[in-house]
């Protein structure tokens, strides 16, 4: 049984014995996870199937408990403190333990096995998605992951995949599709190239620099570049166009322009500079699976997989507000990820 009830005595001396805190069971702690994944407690109550006023009378409960504030609450859903980013913390190392005694309990979960088809834009597939997989699968040794990195979303109705990570919402009406969080892109340059170049101070300023920029077959990309730099034109700073992220990368990397990559890149190791430009392009990240995904134990446990290497409470950059990449030290508690980026600039 819990309790919401306090000690109330005066500090200092005690003459009987102190009432311990209330230790938060497995359910409440799990409604707190999942209101803060999903960022409302309307989204948390329609996945979890409980209504909105269940969620905010646990969430209260566990405040009042823990004796701290856990989440702010806004007119766009809520968000950690820093004592609710500490608590989640724990409360993932709670699921994962549960997520151990029902595996322990169920036989056919003990080796998820087979093959499943996970298909991403090439960006996020190889730099964020590919260094996390040799672990996943050290964990689930009998499964196997056919990884398709692609900017044309797969049909996955028509079985071209199992899981989809794209930055468009799919319009299937017959698909599970859940938000992830949201990529946020800016300019970075490498140091080589600032030494050269100089580093712009305005996005007036870029007029007198090279930029390189990422293209696809619907002129997307393009697209996005001119609305972040409306009024200059393409002819007179665009040094280089490529269709593919990771000579992107590879191209700022090597200072031949300055150009928009996502935030995370500095987190995991990339050593460029990101520019004081502030936010350039936002895009959400979407999941999708079919319906019947969750039925199958190796898609499941892939699907939780993914939604775990996104979680925006772990990983700031992924989060609605942009992050500037100098404040990732104060705003990510997690193990160092320096080194997981794949030096494309040496292959």
């Amino acid at each position: 049984m819990r309790s919401s009830k306090k000690n109330n005595k005066p500090r200092g001396e005690h003459w009987t014995l102190v009432e311990s805190p209330t230790v938060p069971d497995w359910e409440t702690a799990h409604v707190f996870l999942e209101v803060a994944r999903c960022g409302s407690f309307r989204a948390a109550a329609q996945k979890l199937q409980q209504s909105v006023n269940a969620l905010r009378r646990r969430v209260d409960a566990l405040e009042q408990d823990l004796g701290v504030p856990l989440l702010i609450r806004h007119v766009n859903g809520v968000k950690l403190t820093e004592e609710g980013a500490r608590i989640y913390n724990a409360a993932l190392r709670m699921e994962s333990v549960s997520f151990g005694l029902l595996q322990a309990g169920n036989p056919s979960e003990k080796q998820v096995e087979g093959e499943v088809q996970l298909a991403s834009t090439e960006g996020l597939g190889t730099a964020w998605i590919l260094p996390q997989i040799p672990e996943f699968l050290r964990r689930n040794p009998k499964l196997t992951l056919n990884l398709r990195c692609t900017q044309t979303p797969p049909d996955l109705l028509r079985l071209e995949a199992d899981i989809s990570v794209q930055l468009e919402r799919p319009k299937g009406p017959d698909l599970k599709v859940m938000k992830l969080g949201y990529l946020h892109m800016m300019l970075f340059a490498s140091q080589s190239y600032i030494d050269a170049h100089g580093s712009p101070k305005s996005a007036a300023e870029l007029k007198d620099h090279r930029l390189v920029i990422l293209t696809d077959d619907r002129g997307r990309w393009e697209n996005a570049y001119q609305n972040a730099l409306s009024g200059i034109l393409p002819s007179e700073i665009v040094a280089l166009r490529n269709n593919v992220s990771t000579a992107h990368f590879s191209s700022i990397a090597r200072g031949a322009g300055v150009g928009i990559l996502p935030t995370y890149v500095q987190a995991i190791g990339a050593g460029l500079v990101p520019l004081d430009l502030g936010e350039m392009i936002k895009h959400e990240i979407w999941l999708t699976y079919r319906p019947d995904a969750k039925r199958i134990a190796r898609l499941r446990k892939t699907i939780d997989w993914i939604v775990r290497a996104f979680d925006p409470a772990r990983f700031p950059w992924f989060r609605e507000d942009f992050i500037h990449p100098a404040r990732f030290a104060e705003t990510y508690k997690g193990r160092s990820l320096t080194g997981t980026l794949i030096t494309w600039e040496h292959n």
